[in-house]
């Protein structure tokens, strides 16, 4: 890509081929700009992180602004998550990625205090939509341990590994010459280190005395003013934590063998009381058994009753095995809460911000480390708020995940109305109470939803609309499955030790509802979406056998013939004669006692009640086959107007019917390729026959003439598409089959193949010729057998799962020999078109692109009627056009575009309820979308454009030329994860992700590069996984295991992100002060005040060491903005100043003013005089 910038000057200009694209014209096509007039420019992209989305990974701390009513969680790898009401979330990260150990507000004033692992504390504007740093002073002698900052103060207090308390100013982030040392805080005769700070806050009715814990169990209550120690508290245990009561007489202090004391500031001698909350009280009176650690304590008061305390921990070390507890003691109850994952912290809501007020506490936030759950402390049971954040994306690990941007508008209401049904019960009748910020005010309108497929089978559709994500619907797809309930009775057929269920792969259209998936048990579930509940008596089943078999005895023999091999009397095309399905889920087992058609996971047997929402259609299972396990399914797709799905692994591919619940095609995929195809990987020698293993076998028969197989790829066409009309026609005439059900609801399948044709078959079309498997049909259930034989050797595992882990670690030299590549390779992507299977074709018929993971691209012929009543009695046949285009690295991606651009998508249905009533379903037939109308070619000329991207290239086809008019290496040193073709401000475009973590995209159909950034390299297979590009320029991925990250590379969404992200902070009056009452200001009660700036600035306390700490403005500082001096404290600080200069003004002008009235009152005593003394003379008398 070393002329990438030069494209873009180049935009909208003939384009030349050069080193950095080897996007090239063949001779005698038009030129670029003839062919399509493309409006994307590189001035249409941009690339930018939009919102993140989940539950903070590996959390660590928490902190709650009373009154902005915003929460912020800081994690291990240094990430800030703050939350307001729903849909209003915020992600900032630290650069040194280091842990944050504690974050304070600076409540009310949209600001954010951060203590980091690694020494330093940062200083965060909350008041932008994309928070930034401002200041950050980074400790080089001292461990930080522990911070404080009191209400409406601007000094924070910071504790030290040492045991030093240093206190840094918030608006300039520089440390005061105020320093309390450990050595005198504790009692000179105390001969050993006290330990760390563990806590510290001041006395919630004097400022000026600070309480500091240490950890050995020593607290010391400090005088700020003469620098001493007022009392010091001794107990033997360490301390975790202190919690104050807002009168300021006592305190209560949490310790490590799971005790509770309550200390009285005037009384250091004992603790007024000791509680075990958890202990065994001994009846001798001796003291209670020792209980695990109590980590926190939070004493809160009311006006009405008793106080509320509320701790983490302090269970008895006999409940082994027991969950994280949470508990909560009211008087004399005391409720136990168990929690699902261990807690990190706990926060409890309050009404005021004031700790000397009662505190009259109404929720608690409990941070754990796989969830957030908020407790209403005012109803009975203290039940749990329904959290309005999307924090269930782990619930079960993602396996697989899907964007859709821009989908049909009443997508969203229907899944909304079936989801609502399965919200869970007994949640807290009040409001959210995490309420703070407002949402953005973005014009972007259009719908989106994601949908994420998870490990225990479960899948979860998401409303992803304006930057917001709230689930919808959840379907869990295990409940197809009977479910072992002990490891006992765990079958011996599962290829997965753990997670049978999980998804693999899935397939959604969205305007005809119907939904695909496929499991790593090499299962495919076919679902139907209904608005009614259904009952459904047994679920319908098909079993499919692929097999691909290769025997090293067998060698090529030119010469030879080879013998078909017979069917066996198990394969009666008579469903009276055929084997019942339980008999053939019970497996046959050969001599050696090799497992054979067993499928890995059981269907259940009992009727399964189904409820509004996706409806089981079809399960397509595949069997073990001679003792080998089935490959797991590698791509998938479905096609609405004709009721196929199509699904292939490294055996082949196979097309079911899932209207009429029959497998019609069940190929190798090395029987796609023509015998004089270039392409062709596998020698073409006959071989020895050879008895099958079991079930119904089939052969391709006899070999090809030495005529055919001697001709040069270029001596004709090279496809067998290109050839006469004649040979075509003769094959699809024999391989059509007739799909019909009769009204007795029994299945017979007509084959079209007679013996006869058989030594024809064999010179002419045998690679590509199958004989149709034999399904049966009987008290409801289906099963299809089928064996097939190929060249190909036999592999226990897939090695192309959740991606392409090692696509590209396989050599690629010639030495390689054909055998052991064809043993690698597997179907790779699917895409349904209407298009031309002949070269020489004039009208479009509906086709099936195959792709595999060697590069190939082959087109299969399906010739069909699709919809209408009678599709039940349609017929169908299928004819394999050979290769269409090779390319290196695996096929990713393929599409359609015509003449102009723009791109013709697969033809669908438009969705019908399937269990509404017959009035309603001929309304639904009314407006049924039918197939577009095929399009049709003149002669000569090229009216469509096949898209084709792998893993190294991507690839433009002209259509029904099949004519490469357009070829890009998109890498050489990498390879593409993930590509889609996707819209973007009106035109088409190719995203693509490469493993060394760039982002490109190129124009269509003259692939130019429009954009490449070096974005995210790839850190873990989950991101291959779980990245998806979708329309109008939107993209995510899994950043971590419980968190989606949303980006954009659109240049007008970058341009607009800031009006559609919502807002953290919103102007909020501070409550009023609690009144001290008429007799506490009599006589000098009530909290008493401190002036810190007197106390702790320069003046008075001096400067501190530079070498202790260094201070860096942040970026989002003013110089960046003028030395951090535009903090949000400072603007305050200097309106207050502001404020005080305008008030001194004020006085001067009164002063002024009042000056002006004297003197005009002087004149009007003196005008007055001269009025009376000159009132009565004449004029002549003056």
């Amino acid at each position: 890509m070393k002329k990438f910038n030069i494209r873009k000057v180049l935009d909208g200009l003939t384009a030349a081929s050069s080193s950095s694209s080897s996007a090239t014209a063949q001779p005698g096509t038009p030129r670029e700009n003839d062919v399509v007039q493309e409006t994307l420019q590189s001035e249409h992209f941009q690339l930018c992180k939009t919102v993140r989305h989940g539950f903070p990974y590996q959390p660590s701390s928490m902190a709650f602004d009373p009154v902005q009513k915003i929460l912020a969680v800081g994690t291990q790898t240094g990430a800030l998550r703050l939350f307001g009401r729903a849909g209003v979330e915020c992600y900032c990260q630290h650069e040194s990625g280091a842990a944050v150990i504690q974050l304070q507000f600076l409540i009310n004033e949209g600001a954010l205090v951060s203590a980091l692992a690694d020494d330093s504390i940062h200083l965060w504007n909350l008041r932008q939509k994309i928070p930034a740093i401002l200041h950050s002073l980074k400790f080089n002698r001292e461990r930080i341990t522990y911070c404080h900052l009191p209400f409406q103060s601007k000094w924070l207090y910071i504790g030290s590994e040492r045991g030093n308390i240093h206190i840094v100013n918030v608006e300039s982030f520089t440390l005061s010459g105020y320093v309390i040392m450990w050595n005198k805080a504790i009692e000179l005769s105390t001969k050993t280190h006290p330990g760390p700070v563990v806590h510290i806050s001041d006395n919630p009715m004097d400022e000026g005395k600070l309480l500091i814990g240490f950890e050995c169990g020593v607290v010391v209550l400090w005088d700020l003013k003469s620098k001493k120690a007022d009392y010091r508290y001794n107990y033997d245990e360490a301390i975790h934590s202190v919690a104050w009561h807002h009168e300021g007489k006592q305190f209560v202090c949490s310790h490590s063998d799971g005790t509770l004391t309550t200390w009285n500031i005037r009384a250091p001698a004992k603790p007024a009381q000791i509680i075990t909350p958890h202990g065994k009280q001994p009846k001798d009176g001796k003291k209670p058994e020792p209980c695990k650690p109590i980590l926190k304590v939070e004493y809160k008061t009311t006006r009405a009753g008793d106080p509320f305390m509320v701790l983490s921990g302090g269970l008895s070390y006999d409940t082994v095995g027991r969950r994280a507890c949470l508990t909560v003691m009211h008087g004399k109850s005391t409720a136990v809460l168990e929690m699902d994952y261990p807690i990190v912290d706990f926060i409890t809501l309050c009404e005021t911000p004031y700790p000397n007020d009662f505190q009259e506490p109404y929720a608690v936030v409990v941070l754990l480390e796989k969830d957030l759950v908020v407790i209403d402390l005012g109803q009975i049971g203290y039940p749990i708020f329904e959290s309005p954040y999307p924090l269930s994306i782990h619930e079960s690990p993602v396996t697989c995940c899907e964007y859709f941007a821009d989908c049909p508008s009443e997508l969203i209401p229907a899944l909304y109305s079936v989801g609502s049904r399965q919200k869970r019960q007994g949640y807290s009748k009040k409001e959210w109470p995490i309420s703070g910020g407002n949402w953005g005010q973005g014009t972007q309108t259009y719908p989106e939803i994601i949908i994420t497929g998870h490990a225990d089978g479960s899948i979860k559709f998401w409303d992803a609309s304006a930057l917001m994500l709230q689930v919808l619907y959840k379907l869990k797809t295990a409940k197809v499955f009977e479910r072992a309930r002990g490891k006992e009775e765990k079958p011996s057929t599962d290829i997965v030790d753990e997670d049978p269920f999980a998804i693999q792969t899935l397939f959604w259209c969205p305007e005809s509802r119907m939904l695909c998936v496929a499991g790593v048990s090499a299962h495919v579930i076919i679902y139907r979406f209904s608005k009614q509940e259904a009952t459904t008596e047994v679920v319908q089943l098909l079993e499919v056998r692929m097999q691909s078999e290769f025997s090293e005895a067998d060698s090529p023999d030119p010469g030879g013939e080879q013998t078909p091999t017979l069917p066996t009397s198990a394969a009666s095309s008579s469903p009276q004669e055929a084997e019942p399905p339980n008999q053939l889920t019970a497996g046959v087992n050969s001599s050696e006692g090799a497992r054979d058609n067993i499928p890995c996971l059981q269907v259940r047997s009992s009727p399964l009640k189904q409820s509004p929402g996706y409806q089981v259609e079809l399960v397509v299972q595949l069997v073990w086959v001679s003792g080998e396990p089935p490959q797991q399914i590698t791509s998938l797709a479905v096609n609405s107007s004709f009721g196929l799905v199509v699904f292939g692994n490294s055996n082949g591919l196979a097309v079911v019917d899932y209207v009429q619940k029959t497998l019609l095609l069940n190929l190798g995929t090395s029987e796609l390729y023509s015998p004089s195809d270039p392409c062709q990987r596998q020698p073409r020698s006959p071989r020895k026959p050879r008895q099958p293993s079991g079930g119904f076998c089939d052969s391709n028969d006899g070999s090809n003439n030495s005529e055919d197989r001697c001709k040069s790829p270029t001596s004709g066409s090279t496809s067998p598409c290109n050839s006469d009309d004649e040979r075509k026609q003769n094959f699809i005439e024999k391989a059509k089959m007739s799909r019909k059900i009769s009204s007795s609801g029994e299945q017979k399948l007509d084959l079209d193949v007679s013996a006869p044709d058989a030594e024809d078959r064999s010179h002419r079309w045998s690679p590509w010729l199958c004989k149709w498997p034999v399904g049966s049909m009987k008290n409801g259930k289906l099963a299809a057998r089928m064996t097939r034989k190929l060249n190909v050797h036999k592999t226990k595992s897939d090695p192309h799962r959740y991606g392409k882990d090692n696509a590209f670690t396989r050599s690629r030299s010639s030495s390689v020999t054909s055998i052991d590549r064809e043993s690698r390779e597997a179907i790779s992507s699917f895409y349904f078109c209407e298009s031309f299977p002949r070269k020489s074709g004039s009208l479009a018929s509906p086709c099936l692109l195959v792709g595999t993971t060697q590069g190939s691209v082959m087109m299969v012929a399906l010739s069909l009627q699709p919809g209408g009543d009678q599709k039940l009695q349609q017929s169908l046949s299928f004819a394999s056009c050979g290769t269409l285009v090779q390319l290196k690295g695996g096929i990713l991606t393929m599409a359609l575009l015509d003449a102009a651009g723009t791109m013709l998508p697969p033809s669908c249905e438009v969705w019908y309820d399937p269990n509404a009533s017959d009035e309603e379903k001929e309304k639904e037939k009314t407006r049924r979308r039918r197939p577009a109308t095929p399009p049709s070619s003149q002669e000569g000329q090229d009216s469509q454009f096949a898209v084709l991207c792998s893993e190294k290239q991507a690839n433009v086809v002209a259509m029904p030329s099949q004519t490469s008019i357009y070829k890009h290496n998109i890498t050489e040193t990498s390879f593409v994860l993930r590509a889609d073709v996707v819209q973007m401000a009106g035109a088409y475009c190719i995203a693509c992700f490469c493993a060394n973590g760039h982002i490109m995209t190129l124009s269509l159909p003259s692939l130019r590069p429009l954009l490449d950034i070096n974005y995210l390299p790839l850190t873990d297979m989950r991101i291959a996984r779980t990245f998806c590009f979708s329309n109008l320029g939107q993209a995510l991925y899994l950043t971590s295991p419980t968190e989606i990250q949303r980006i954009t590379y659109s240049q007008e969404t970058c341009d607009n992100l800031q009006e559609m992200l919502s807002e953290l902070f919103t102007p909020v009056e501070t409550p009023e002060a609690p009144n001290r009452g008429f007799f506490k200001g009599l006589f000098g009660g009530g909290a008493q005040s401190l002036d810190r700036e007197d106390l702790f600035g320069e003046t008075t306390a001096g400067k501190a060491s530079r070498s202790l700490a260094q201070h860096i403005p942040g970026p989002g500082s003013m110089e960046g903005m003028k030395g951090a001096a535009s903090g949000v404290v400072g603007d305050l600080a200097r309106a207050r100043v502001a404020l005080d200069e305008r008030g001194q003004k004020l006085g001067e002008l009164e002063e002024r003013t009042a000056a002006m009235m004297a003197s005009a009152e002087s004149f009007s005593k003196h005008a007055h005089d001269m009025m009376v003394k000159y009132k009565d003379k004449k004029w002549y008398q003056l």
